[in-house]
């Protein structure tokens, strides 16, 4: 069996186990995180995290983690954007475990299978073997649970089409499994933070509102450098699918907010759907 290994431990997060485990602990109780409160128990179909460094958008994607914590599921599907641009144009993986520094997690191999019989996604380990976009959320899942199986997809293709087909081959996962659906993306890259601002939440009201049409018309008319658009929008489409009926914004931040830097930013946002 093939062992996925990590990408970007030891530069996206640490690769020490008592030094992950604090780095994530430290998101919780940072500034930007959900603190200590506790979270409402209710129904969560999916939901959008970022995927940089823990040091910079780890606090806002607690908020997700933390939201879940009264329900965590069998199944966590992550959908994320292939930046390398290796492999196939869509792919999933199966008969393999992937590492990280808190322990290997399996692959659910059947859903991978279904998938790639029924719709337009390859098995393609390759795809994911430098990508952070899955791999930087598998430690903060870990934290909170080590009984879970992975379906990972990675996306080179993001249009609205590959989104429509992907969601559904999510969404027709998740009816049958106690899953839930994570769409790996973070919003403006290396604008001015006030621009930041203002084109990510001129993006995150369509997402709340589970508009795939207006989300690619603002996405396109506002030139929006958000590098997981198609994993967000196939997450919303799966989880409408699913019974989702609008979206939450927990947190957004961005890289300025950490650093103090606010001349190039990068946008965070944590979104659950319900």
């Amino acid at each position: 069996m093939q062992i996925r290994a990590p990408a970007v431990a030891g530069a996206f997060y640490p690769d020490n186990i008592e030094k992950l485990t604090e780095s994530i602990s430290s998101c919780y109780i940072h500034k930007l995180g959900p603190g200590s409160i506790p979270p409402i128990n209710r129904k969560i179909f999916g939901a959008i995290s970022p995927h940089a460094g823990y040091v910079y958008s780890g606090p806002v994607a607690s908020h997700v983690f933390h939201a879940i914590t009264p329900h965590i599921p069998e199944l966590f599907i992550i959908v994320g954007p292939n930046h390398w641009g290796i492999g196939k144009e869509i792919a999933t993986a199966k008969d393999c475990k992937w590492d990280t520094p808190l322990g290997k997690i399996e692959i659910d191999s059947e859903s991978a299978e279904y998938i790639s019989t029924h719709y337009k996604i390859d098995v393609d380990f390759f795809s994911h073997t430098k990508e952070h976009s899955i791999e930087v959320q598998l430690p903060m899942i870990q934290h909170v649970t080590k009984n879970f199986k992975l379906l990972p997809i990675s996306l080179i293709r993001q249009d609205r089409d590959v989104a429509d087909m992907v969601g559904l081959a999510m969404a027709e996962v998740a009816k049958n499994k106690d899953a839930i659906i994570i769409g790996s993306s973070d919003f403006t890259h290396y604008e001015p933070n006030e621009i930041a601002y203002r084109n990510d939440m001129s993006l995150i009201n369509p997402i709340l509102e589970l508009d795939v049409e207006k989300f690619y018309n603002i996405l396109e008319e506002n030139n929006i450098s958000a590098c997981g658009y198609g994993a967000i929008a196939s997450t919303m489409i799966a989880c409408k699918s699913l019974g989702a009926t609008k979206g939450e914004l927990l947190k957004y931040a961005t890289s300025g907010d950490i650093t103090g830097g606010m001349s190039s930013v990068v946008g965070y946002g944590s979104i659950v759907f319900t």
